[in-house]
């Protein structure tokens, strides 16, 4: 895994300088994390396409004090991928970043390949009790994240629990406006718009995004491919590695048949 930093944006890539020739999976974290919540799908899926993953605007080590609505974090994810030169694109986001791969779906299509919806929906209310709680009992959110984002029978493997928490960096305020740019998102009514081929990803034990948001999405994206990923809950990314990587080359390697 390499790290890099571009125009104050950092990130991580599993080669450097990008394959022309293959497509490309930029990954976008969510709510509070920075880039290397990826790391096993940066290390895990280089034989199918470049793989990037990016740590938002205020957050890990790029420059900036993050955004307060999807929009914006969109834009800079663009920026981005213009600047880095990206071939083929594809955007693989979770919860806030699936969001973000959903809003550049909709309004950058044509500069896109695919898309891959991880745990996340075409609307994302939170509750106004988690936002009070990330400002102000910080240390209570991050232990509430193995409680409510970590599958039950996952929460006793203390690697995964340690990698959740490891990645979750950003601090409240960011992590704060984060959630309200969730809270603030609805795309239900556009949607129908995107026409390129998209993987959307749930999980069993997701309470956060739960799967009927998946199937929701399935049924109106014409043509989306859904797979749920069985024994994870939110951190499914982490929880279960080789299943979630599975999912995505094989619908990574069904783009070009």
């Amino acid at each position: 895994m390499i790290k890099r930093k571009l125009d104050g944006m950092a990130f991580l890539a599993g080669r450097w300088p990008l394959d022309p020739d293959r497509p490309t999976l930029v990954f976008i974290h969510g709510s509070g994390q920075e880039g290397r919540f990826w790391q096993a799908q940066v290390d895990g899926l280089t034989g199918v396409a470049n793989t990037i993953a990016m740590d938002l605007p205020g957050h890990g080590n790029s420059d900036g004090d993050g955004f307060r609505q999807v929009s914006d974090f969109a834009r800079s994810v663009m920026d981005f991928m213009d600047a880095v030169d990206t071939p083929a694109p594809i955007p693989c986001g979770l919860s806030l970043g699936g969001a973000i791969a959903l809003d550049l779906l909709i309004h950058h299509g044509d500069r896109l390949k695919a898309g891959v919806l991880a745990n996340t929906g075409a609307r994302l209310k939170v509750l106004p009790a988690i936002i009070d709680t990330v400002q102000t009992n910080y240390d209570r959110h991050l232990a509430g994240l193995i409680q409510f984002a970590v599958a039950p029978a996952n929460q006793a493997n203390k690697a995964v629990c340690r990698q959740v928490l490891a990645t979750s960096t950003a601090g409240p305020l960011v992590t704060a406006n984060d959630f309200r740019a969730c809270d603030a998102f609805d795309a239900m009514d556009r949607v129908s718009a995107i026409n390129l081929p998209v993987l959307v990803l749930s999980a069993v034990h997701d309470t956060l995004t739960p799967v009927k948001y998946a199937d929701w999405m399935a049924a109106n994206v014409a043509g989306a491919r859904h797979v749920t990923i069985q024994d994870a809950g939110h951190m499914s990314p982490i929880e279960q590695p080789e299943a979630f990587n599975a999912a995505i080359e094989s619908f990574t390697e069904s783009l070009d048949r």
